[in-house]
């Protein structure tokens, strides 16, 4: 009420809040409560602690550096004041594993030996997995890069993590650029089928020799 007092008048406010106005007049000139007044003493001594940390220091943190210099209050109560002050610590990332080797999986022959440079498109293409947050779950993105140009010439997007979404963004850069001889550079990931990617029919109907196709799988590589 205060704060759109400007606005709207003091007595239509109380009568849509379901307040007395002659209390609304009595809380203006009230005194602070004694909580309230130590509220305000704890969280000026939070402030700097967050602060001086660069603003890395959560709850659990500055309720210790508290205790350090003689504030011993409760964490929950920390937590609250830092809440409302809208003060809030960095937190680590946790990662999603998307690479995990195969048991007994046989790896493919390194056609690359970590030289990740072409002299032309279509002769060396990179692929890896990754995944993306969503309010809905994990998405799973799929993608092939030429080394040339670094351009993206194939990908693919599903909820799953399984060789099919490998496959869809492989068969989308085959689609595209019709190579004759190129090799095909991934890690060894998770995915059960993909080392044995040459066998996909897509693949077949191009005519690759064996020699040529990718070596996919080549290495398991934890991103």
């Amino acid at each position: 009420m205060k704060a759109n007092r400007v606005r709207w008048p003091i007595a239509t406010m109380a009568r849509l809040l379901r307040v007395s106005t002659s209390g609304y007049y009595a809380w203006l000139v009230r005194e602070p409560s004694k909580q309230a007044c130590s509220d305000a003493q704890l969280l000026s001594h939070i402030r700097p602690l967050h602060a001086s940390s660069r603003g890395t220091y959560g709850a659990p943190r500055i309720h210790i550096q508290l205790g350090r210099e003689g504030v011993h209050v409760g964490r929950k109560r920390v937590a609250r004041l830092m809440r409302l002050a809208g003060l809030c610590g960095a937190s680590r990332r946790h990662w999603k594993q998307t690479t995990r080797a195969r048991a007994g999986a046989r790896r493919a022959p390194d056609l690359v030996r970590r030289h990740f440079s072409a002299d032309g498109p279509n002769v060396l293409w990179v692929a890896d997995a990754t995944y993306i947050p969503t309010s809905e779950g994990f998405l799973y993105l799929a993608v092939v890069l030429d080394v040339f140009s670094r351009r993206v010439v194939g990908w693919a997007m599903s909820n799953h993590l399984y060789t099919e979404l490998m496959l869809r963004a492989l068969d989308m850069a085959l689609a595209q650029r019709r190579p004759e001889h190129v090799i095909h550079h991934s890690d060894q990931g998770c995915q059960p089928a993909f080392n044995r990617s040459s066998q996909h029919p897509e693949i077949r109907e191009l005519q690759w020799e064996q020699k040529n196709m990718a070596a996919v799988g080549v290495e398991c590589v934890r991103r």
